[in-house]
């Protein structure tokens, strides 16, 4: 099935997002693995399967529209050097895929493409959720202090 070069370019735009992410997120979680975090490496490593998962879906809505999904084309990774700046670097992240998400789900209404529009709506309410999450953390290091929250990721679950 055939559609708009417009659509296709917006998908590509979510791939390339996708794509960072788990990048980013994967190499966060072995980090935090490697501190003895354990909590905080599952959380980063489930998310950057998520992520995968994601770009999955949007690979194979490309190849549905007889597009060619763009594996080559990452953005930029914000890697973090302790916890606080992981956090802070996936928190601008997720706002980066979020606020892209919503442009490409903005073309897909405009351009009515409603089922890619409802697959990259089930994406961005799993990104919010992980934004939720991001800035519980944050807030928790605020108002517990840094020591006392990474004794709590030690453990995992």
């Amino acid at each position: 099935m055939q559609t708009s070069v417009t659509i296709k370019q917006a998908l590509n735009a979510s791939l390339k997002n996708q794509l960072t992410v788990i990048n980013q997120y994967f190499l966060h979680a072995r980090m935090c693995g490697s501190w003895g975090l354990e909590g905080l490496n599952s959380q980063e490593f489930k998310r950057s399967i998520k992520a995968m998962k994601q770009a999955d879906e949007i690979i194979e809505r490309i190849l549905f529209l007889e597009g060619l999904p763009n594996l080559q084309d990452l953005g930029k990774l914000y890697i973090g050097e302790d916890v606080p700046e992981i956090l802070e670097n996936d928190t601008r992240a997720s706002n980066e895929v979020i606020a892209q998400l919503r442009e490409a789900i903005t073309v897909c209404e405009s351009e009515q493409d409603y089922v890619s529009r409802d697959m990259l709506t089930e994406i961005l309410e799993e990104e919010e959720e992980q934004l939720d999450w991001l800035e519980a953390q944050q807030w928790a290091i605020e108002n517990t202090n840094l020591p006392n929250y990474i004794q709590t990721m030690m453990e995992k679950g």
